[in-house]
């Protein structure tokens, strides 16, 4: 799987108006370092690192943070229905988002707005469940539900209240998912909380394969569930925050690939991990190049990730997978 996202990030670059072929893009890398005489037009250097890159690396990091999500969220919930918006974050950086940009706000603002909703739509969905009576888990997911209405009920005030001719259409392709205006700036946003979130569940993929056999179980193997289960929220809370205030809503990313990582690498998270996180960065990256190269102009990549990811979903479920 990595050597096919490798050589899928290398032939990525070849892909567009211009093009910019392995060699080029080898010298123009090792340039960088070494005095090597230019053999590529100059503008191909501007367009590498300029547009190229950022788009690439943020359709890989942005795929790898939310397959990631879904795959821990269905470990801890023991729910293979679980996506990484299953406690609002998604709706909460919407909100955010739409915000922002009703108030005139720049993109690093409104990408700043979406990630501190999105966390703070997490916080308190836990505050909710905390204060409810019967099972933790359970109540976790309806505070999910409840507080997700919430907050899609105020960005569509706010879509209703918008200018039509200028904040509306902004929210509106925001909120299709968009990997268009990607920027270096945005990559260094969102590195930090990505990576954070990333390590810190890759280091848990054993307690969180633990805790899919139930709490009880995982007691009695010395892993405390509560606690974990805290520390594997929170991580998946960054990286799905971030992954949405960087490109908008990306749906079926974090439901699909972990389900398809399962049939080929089977359920343990020592490897479904791992797994789904370079099958997310491949697919989200792959998906991205169609969007950019299918039609003359864009198509937002949240509608052709629905479009696969549905219709994917639906097999699994007739073919009698993990998912019924």
């Amino acid at each position: 799987m990595a050597a096919t996202l490798l050589a899928a990030v290398v032939f990525s670059f070849s892909l567009g108006r211009y093009s910019i072929s392995p060699a080029e893009l080898f010298g123009i890398v090792c340039s960088k370092v070494f005095p090597i005489e230019p053999y590529w037009v100059p503008n191909m250097e501007t367009i590498l690192f300029n547009v190229r890159l950022p788009r690439i690396l943020l359709s890989c990091m942005v795929g790898c943070s939310l397959s990631a999500a879904g795959a821990a969220y269905q470990g801890i919930f023991q729910n293979p229905m679980a996506s990484p918006d299953i406690l609002g974050a998604t709706k909460g950086s919407a909100f955010g988002a739409s915000l922002a940009i009703i108030a005139g706000m720049g993109t690093r603002a409104t990408m700043v707005s979406a990630f501190l909703f999105g966390v703070v739509t997490v916080a308190l969905v836990w505050l909710v469940s905390s204060r409810a009576k019967g099972k933790r888990v359970m109540s976790l997911i309806l505070a999910g539900i409840v507080v997700s209405s919430i907050f899609e009920a105020g960005t569509s005030y706010l879509k209703l209240v918008a200018d039509p001719n200028e904040a509306l259409p902004k929210i509106t392709y925001w909120l299709m998912g968009s990997l268009s205006g990607a920027k270096m700036d945005a990559v260094v946003f969102a590195c930090v909380p990505m990576l954070a979130g990333l390590l810190v569940l890759f280091l848990l993929r054993w307690q969180l394969g633990v805790l899919t056999m139930g709490d009880e179980e995982a007691r009695a193997m010395g892993v405390n569930a509560k606690a974990v289960r805290l520390i594997v929220i929170l991580a998946a809370t960054l990286i799905t925050a971030a992954g949405v205030a960087v490109c908008g809503a990306i749906g079926w990313v974090g439901l699909v690939i972990p389900h398809l990582c399962r049939k080929l690498v089977g359920s343990n998270y020592r490897y479904l991990m791992p797994a789904s996180m370079v099958l997310g960065a491949l697919f989200l990256l792959i998906v991205d190049n169609i969007s950019r190269n299918l039609y003359a102009t864009e198509l937002p990549i949240g509608i052709l990730t629905a479009f696969v990811g549905a219709p994917f979903f639906l097999y699994l479920m007739m073919k009698g997978g993990d998912v019924t």
